[in-house]
C-alpha cells in the first residue's frame, strides 16, 4: 500500500530480498543500545525528524539485510540487500573534529581524573559530553549536515532505509567500543590515549614546579616510591590451592569474561551470542565439576 515518508512523498514500500549471511542486530526488539552513549546516537538521528525512514532501517537491521560492515580509515563503508539482486553500497562519514578542538577536550579531560580512567577503560562518563561543550564541539552530531552518507541506491532520499539500517548496527558497536565514535570523529584511540596523558603530565609538572617553587611537597602529598622489582617471585607465584577442602560451585553467571568484552561484533547468528556462549560456559562447568568431584576408580 503507498505511503507518505518523511518529505511528504508517496511511494510504495519495497521488499528487500532474503539475505544470506547477514549480520543481524543483537537486539529482536525494543531499544536497540544497551549504553546510554550508544542509546544517545540514536536519539540524535531520531530528532532529525527521519521516524519512517528510520523504522524501516531498524526492520532491515533486524533481518540480517546489510551484509558487510567495516570501519576503517575513520569511514564505514557497507553493503546492505535491498529489493534489487545486486547488493547497495553505503558509505557514512561524520564531520571531522578540527585538531585545536581535540586538544582542548584532551586537555579537559586530562584535568578530571575519573573521565580520563573511565574512557580509558572503555566507558563514556556523562562528564566527557560536558568536557566537549566546554571545548566548542560536540560528540554526537548536532545537525544532518554533521552526517555524510551515500547510497548506491536509486532512492534520493538521505538517509535512505540501507544508510538507516548501518545507523542502527553502528548503535550497537559503539556499546561495545565507544572509541568508533571518536574514530570517525577524527581521532583514534591510541592518539587520544596519548593526548590526554600528555596533557596529563604537563599539568603534572606544572603543579610540581608549583610546588618547588612553595618550598618544597604540598601539605597531604607524600613522595612516590618504587616498587622493588623482583621477576623470579613474579613468575614462581604460589602454591596451588587445595582443592578436597572447601566449597566447589558453578558460577551463577556464565561466560563472565565475555559479558565483559560484551557482544561479538557484527554478529550473523540468528541466537542470541552472549546467550548462546553463557549456555555453553555452563554445560562445560558442570561436566567439569562432574569430573572433579567423581569418585576414583578403586
Amino acid at each position: 500500500m503507498p505511503r507518505w515518508d518523511d518529505f511528504d512523498r508517496f511511494f510504495t514500500p519495497s521488499i528487500p530480498l532474503p539475505a544470506k549471511g547477514g549480520i543481524r542486530a543483537h537486539s529482536r526488539r525494543g531499544k536497540f543500545a544497551s549504553s546510554w552513549w550508544g542509546q544517545r546516537w540514536i536519539e540524535t538521528l531520531e530528532s532529525f525528524q527521519l521516524h519512517s525512514r528510520l523504522n524501516r532501517g531498524r526492520s532491515y537491521a533486524r533481518r540480517g539485510q546489510v551484509l558487510q560492515l567495516v570501519l576503517a580509515q575513520q569511514k564505514v563503508a557497507a553493503t546492505v540487500q535491498g529489493s534489487r539482486p545486486r547488493p547497495y553500497t553505503v558509505t557514512i562519514e561524520l564531520k571531522r573534529i578540527p585538531d585545536p578542538q581535540w586538544r582542548r577536550v584532551g586537555r579537559l579531560i586530562a584535568s578530571n581524573l575519573a573521565v580520563a580512567a573511565r574512557l580509558i577503560a572503555g566507558e563514556i562518563p556523562p562528564d566527557a559530553e560536558r568536557c566537549f561543550s566546554e571545548a566548542g564541539v560536540a560528540l554526537f552530531p548536532r545537525k544532518k549536515d554533521d552526517l555524510i552518507t551515500a547510497c548506491s541506491c536509486p532512492d534520493s532520499s538521505n538517509p535512505c532505509k540501507h544508510v538507516a539500517a548501518v545507523y542502527y548496527l553502528l548503535a550497537e558497536q559503539f556499546d561495545r567500543d565507544p572509541f568508533l565514535l571518536f574514530s570517525l570523529r577524527g581521532m583514534e584511540r591510541k592518539e587520544f590515549v596519548a593526548m590526554i596523558g600528555t596533557a596529563g603530565a604537563a599539568k603534572t609538572a606544572t603543579s610540581t614546579r608549583q610546588s618547588a617553587g612553595n618550598g618544597g611537597q604540598s601539605a597531604g602529598v607524600s613522595a612516590r616510591r618504587s616498587l622493588a622489582a623482583d621477576p623470579e617471585v613474579f613468575w614462581r607465584g604460589g602454591r596451588l590451592p587445595d582443592t578436597q577442602h572447601g566449597e566447589i560451585a558453578i558460577s551463577a553467571d556464565g561466560a563472565p569474561l565475555a559479558r565483559r568484552l560484551g557482544n561479538l561484533p557484527f554478529w550473523r547468528g540468528r541466537n542470541n551470542f552472549l546467550e548462546t556462549i553463557s549456555n555453553i560456559s555452563k554445560s562445560a562447568a558442570e561436566s567439569g565439576l562432574g569430573m572433579l568431584l567423581k569418585p576414583p576408580h578403586p
